[in-house]
């Protein structure tokens, strides 16, 4: 099995663009907390090396990253993880019983 097998779970025959399928995984290891807030996320060159993507499609990947508002880029620091809001455990109609 080559490096690229074990970390590309990336199908470039789908109908879904590889910046999306490499949002989606990204997205996953944001929510799992192995991508932590605040926390940089790897550099476009990185993903593009780690997954086998073209450098374009790794700086695509930040644009959907930013659009579903999970990262913010600084100008010559990188890209960070957000801090994302707790899914509420409050039930609507929160107020007494009668």
């Amino acid at each position: 099995m080559s490096d690229k097998d074990k970390s590309t779970p990336l199908d470039s025959m789908s109908a879904t663009p590889l910046y999306v399928q490499l949002a989606d995984v990204i997205a996953k290891k944001i929510q799992s907390g192995e991508l932590v807030p605040d926390r940089p996320i790897p550099s476009e060159n990185h993903l593009a090396d780690e997954y086998g993507v073209a450098r374009l499609t790794a700086r695509r990947t930040a644009q959907e990253l930013r659009e579903r508002g999970l990262i913010v880029t600084v100008r010559g620091k990188g890209s960070f993880v957000v801090e994302q809001p707790l899914p509420s455990t409050r039930q609507d109609g929160g107020g007494t019983a009668d």
